[in-house]
């Protein structure tokens, strides 16, 4: 994929202070104010909210958690900055009591799941291949472009790719049975985690919960068949990648509902011939008035998938010649 050209479509690029130009240093030193939570045994989350990315809330809008096992720590995603990463890395100390780091997953390319590695033992980042590429084409325009974004809150962040490349397998680490999974659709590659020992199921952002799903490089078919995979599984609890964590699987469904509302729509317009504009002011139904930030993603959405199936629409057909 050209990294570069997918993430220009985003409405990211639509800021106009640059990586070059970020606030002055404040006074004070910014603080995430991070808390664990404990949703099963040894399995913690530090909850994002369900807003955007802004200088408010430093893009602590995403789900980070760690597992304490009897052989130390497992985390899944860094958060959107080194300072996240930082004050994500003294929580865990404090909540293990001090217990080793032994794997850091990142689970895909985008940047508010992978720019707080800095924090973290290069030898314990862990990624699949996909992911380790897609961060080394576009982990510089990413970290600038959440610069232009976050201005103080990303100072001194640069992007860490991973070199452990992670691939689909069972392992039992200090006494939890785990199940790393491999999928894709929000992105070209998606690790899902499940606890089989806790019930826990880390989605990262396969799912999203009353946050409506973000698109920039999705593919809406595998997207359904990887939640369909994750229903499968007899979790217990759910951990989205935004949203907050359940106890059952309203989040998938969710999801599965607005993926396959947005992906019947555009091709309804696409068909009709309607232009961007036009499906920019297409009614949203009532029922998704629960996901927060709907219209905004709906157009984001309309930019990242939109072109290409107008363009399928109108390409001519080819005729068969005798």
């Amino acid at each position: 994929m050209n990294w570069r050209a997918a993430w220009a479509g985003l409405a990211l690029l639509a800021m106009t202070v640059g990586r070059a130009h970020a606030e002055p240093p404040d006074p004070v030193r910014r603080d995430y104010h991070l808390t664990a939570r404990q949703i099963a045994d040894g399995s913690y989350v530090v909850e994002g909210s369900t807003e955007d990315f802004s200088r408010n809330n430093g893009g602590l809008m995403v789900n980070s958690a760690f597992i304490v096992t009897d052989e130390g720590v497992i985390v899944l995603d860094t958060g959107p900055s080194r300072l996240f990463g930082e004050q994500f890395h003294a929580l865990i100390d404090r909540t293990s009591g001090g217990k080793p780091i032994v794997q850091v997953i990142n689970s895909h390319l985008h940047p508010d799941h992978f720019l707080g590695n800095q924090a973290f033992a290069p030898e314990t980042l862990t990624a699949t291949a996909e992911t380790i590429a897609g961060i080394s084409a576009a982990g510089e325009d990413f970290t600038t472009n959440m610069y232009r974004l976050l201005g103080n809150w990303m100072l001194d962040t640069e992007p860490v790719v991973p070199k452990t490349v992670l691939q689909a397998h069972t392992a039992v680490v200090g006494g939890h049975r785990l199940h790393y999974l491999t999928l894709a659709g929000h992105s070209d590659s998606d690790v899902a985690l499940f606890d089989e020992t806790t019930g826990v199921l880390y989605a990262a952002d396969l799912v999203f919960h009353d946050r409506t799903p973000t698109t920039p490089h999705a593919d809406i078919a595998p997207w359904l068949a990887a939640l369909e995979a994750l229903e499968a599984l007899k979790f217990k609890v759910v951990v989205p990648g935004h949203g907050p964590v359940a106890q059952d699987a309203g989040p998938l469904h969710q999801t599965a509902d607005w993926l396959r509302w947005l992906d019947g729509t555009l091709r309804q317009a696409a068909r009709q011939g309607l232009s961007e504009a036009e499906v920019f002011r297409l009614p949203i139904p009532e029922r998704f008035a629960a996901l927060s930030l709907t219209r905004a993603e709906f157009e984001r959405s309309v930019v990242h998938l939109y072109p290409a199936l107008l363009r399928g629409q109108l390409q001519p057909s080819a005729t068969k010649v005798e």
